[in-house]
């Protein structure tokens, strides 16, 4: 417990996200799309166990509900950084050349283009909502995963195990397949804890903008921006959310440090 508590706190605080949202699928307290004016503002009760919101929503819901948001936004946006930039990645470092370059370049110019601005520019073609923060964040996270795989796959291109599989008479593409990203499994594994709470932090901030989740889809990052009017009257309307928002990505950030110490061989012995 003492030497992996990174693990177990971050895997603790995870855990009660997942639980939160495959929870709000079959169960909140009261629909998060109902309103109910005469009960605004209302405080904790046996009713309402957190009060309710300026329109009369019971903000325990809305906070399960949100939980069911971003995890999806998350993972979506996630499984998009992945899918395309481990490829990429060890595309351009099993080819070298122009190919290459041209890989780089196109991260450098995607990381021009934080998941925000992207954002915007994509609410200004189309319109704001979920799936067009989804896509931002998407973008935001390939040239991450791509950079990643590139750099640690460089390494293992010069391993022993590959020139015996060169000698074996295996393809560059049969290689990267089937040794260079089960290698790299563990590194990409570390770093998709790490883009999922950027990832649910991102949708948040999106949401308090405008350009993520519209209503009645309930977002942690939209509480927070209804909650700005109501500070010194319900500040608890910024505190939950808030406090979800936090713990989530601390439980991922030490999940994913956790995950670090114990699938890296070299870092477990630096800390024995």
């Amino acid at each position: 417990m003492t030497r992996h508590h990174h693990l177990w706190i971050g895997g603790a605080l995870s855990l009660l996200l997942l639980a939160a949202a495959l929870l709000s699928l079959v169960w909140t307290p009261y629909p998060v799309d109902v309103i109910d004016v005469a009960n605004r503002l209302a405080g904790a009760s046996p009713d309402h166990w957190l009060g309710t919101d300026p329109y009369g929503r019971d903000i325990l819901s809305l906070l399960l509900a949100g939980a069911r948001n971003s995890i999806l936004v998350a993972v979506v946006a996630v499984t998009i950084g992945v899918g395309l930039g481990v490829p990429l990645g060890a595309l351009a470092s099993a080819a070298g050349g122009w190919l290459d370059e041209l890989v780089m370049r196109l991260s450098d110019f995607a990381f021009a283009f934080p998941a925000l601005l992207t954002a915007v520019m994509i609410t200004a073609i189309w319109g704001p909502g979920a799936v067009n923060a989804i896509l931002a964040i998407g973008i935001f996270n390939v040239p991450v995963f791509a950079r990643l795989t590139r750099g640690a796959a460089l390494g293992l291109w010069r391993r022993d195990f590959v020139a015996a599989a060169r000698l074996a008479g295996r393809g560059e593409l049969a290689i990267a397949t089937s040794h260079i990203i089960p290698n790299l499994s563990s590194l990409v594994i570390v770093q998709v804890t790490v883009q999922f709470a950027l990832a649910i932090l991102a949708e948040a901030g999106l949401s308090y903008l405008g350009f993520g989740a519209q209503p009645p889809d309930p977002s942690w990052g939209r509480m927070l921006n209804e909650a700005q009017t109501f500070l010194f009257i319900a500040p608890q309307l910024a505190i939950l959310p808030g406090l979800c928002i936090a713990l989530s990505v601390l439980g991922l950030n030490l999940l994913g440090d956790g995950l670090r110490d114990l699938l890296d061989p070299r870092l477990r012995r630096l800390r024995q």
